[in-house]
């Protein structure tokens, strides 16, 4: 299949599977912007970030904190709003606890962060006296959560399946097995960690792991029956939400552009603002047999990057095939001219210029001899 790709962004493709067995053919367009200073408008960045081929992790894939999530994704039916970074200090002063917070449009999301401290475990167990910081990584690497394998049984190990990556849980509250063990760096702001056993939610901005408790139910049941009467296809109670990488209270509808984008605390700057930009990104799939299908893709995923200086921004657009994607031999995601359309219709080639003609000619001259 040809994708033609006139956006001045990333493009790539994809097969995708309905849960019914149908295939799908997506188009997946990705721009990389520039986080403009105050009054500025968005720009491409020089430097364009890969279409993710694999799901990326901050260390090893399994024990760390999903960072980037595949861009291929066949179907998100809302957008996910992530965000990689730090926290920083307000005014770069040493702090113990320093609140941040992410706002895209009316979605809103604020915790705190707070420095690196242990669990004091006596009589009682309590949280140990926070360091001061002035930049701090916010991550589920950092939140609460983790593998309880302090007990020399390993069968009396356990993990916090919110987010088995993070720290600072226990189930087994011995105070030999506690004690002096490092606690979470990120906490709700109403709700701060007090014991290490208790069922916090898990703060933090990026995706969350596809094994984890709460993204793991909507991937279906593979049991016996599904091997022997479903296989290779998706389970019947697999529910699509499973595509989604961000945390549910980070999931919203689709932008349109022009939305605002808050940080506070994210950036040395302390509070930085600006706009999503507004592109129309129409996607056109040809058939094989005459005809055309139009859409608009949607933006699905934006992933913000203060320490980088840069967001992007995904559009999705899928269309369901009849039988396989053989059917459409090629796809035009962006605009066109109208010579490149009346040169289509035409069954010609279109030429953007008489330069571009001659330089064509010349190769198939030099072709013949």
């Amino acid at each position: 299949m040809d994708l033609l790709n006139s956006t001045g962004m990333l493009a790539g493709y994809t097969m995708g599977m309905k849960p019914d067995g149908r295939e799908m053919l997506v188009v997946a367009i990705k721009g990389t912007f520039t986080i403009p200073k105050p009054g500025e408008e968005p720009q491409l960045a020089e430097q364009q970030i890969p279409l993710i081929m694999a799901d990326t992790f901050t260390g090893e894939p399994g024990f760390s904190a999903p960072l980037y999530e595949v861009d291929y994704a066949p179907i998100r039916h809302r957008c996910d709003v992530l965000l990689n970074g730090s926290a920083y200090a307000p005014q770069g002063r040493p702090a113990r606890m320093v609140q941040v917070g992410l706002r895209l449009g009316s979605f809103i999301k604020t915790f705190n962060v707070v420095g690196e401290r242990y669990w004091n475990a006596g009589i009682t167990i309590a949280p140990g006296q926070p360091a001061e910081f002035t930049i701090m990584p916010v991550s589920y690497d950092n939140a609460f959560g983790g593998l309880d394998n302090f007990h020399e049984d390993k069968n009396k190990h356990s993990a916090y399946m919110l987010n088995p990556v993070g720290k600072g849980y226990h189930q087994r509250l011995a105070s030999q097995l506690v004690d002096g063990t490092l606690m979470p760096n990120t906490e709700e702001v109403n709700r701060p960690i007090q014991t290490p056993d208790g069922d916090y939610k898990p703060m933090a901005f990026g995706p969350v792991g596809r094994g984890w408790s709460q993204r793991l139910p909507y991937g279906g049941t593979y049991d016996q029956d599904w091997i022997d009467n479903t296989f290779p296809f998706l389970p019947a109670d697999f529910n699509e939400a499973y595509y989604q990488a961000a945390p549910e209270d980070q999931q919203i509808p689709y932008p349109k552009g022009g939305e605002e984008v808050v940080l506070v605390n994210l950036s040395p700057e302390g509070r930085v603002a600006f706009s999503l930009p507004a592109i129309d990104v129409p996607v056109v799939f040809f058939r094989k047999k005459g005809g055309r299908h139009e859409t608009r893709a949607v933006i699905d995923t934006v992933v913000i990057e203060p320490d980088k200086g840069v967001f992007s921004l995904t559009w999705r657009a899928s269309l369901p095939l009849k039988k396989n994607m053989f059917e459409i031999p090629q796809v035009l995601a962006g605009k066109m001219s109208r010579g490149w359309w009346r040169a289509r219709e035409l069954g010609k080639t279109y030429y953007p210029s008489l330069a571009h003609l001659a330089e064509a000619n010349k190769a198939e001259t030099e072709e013949e001899d």
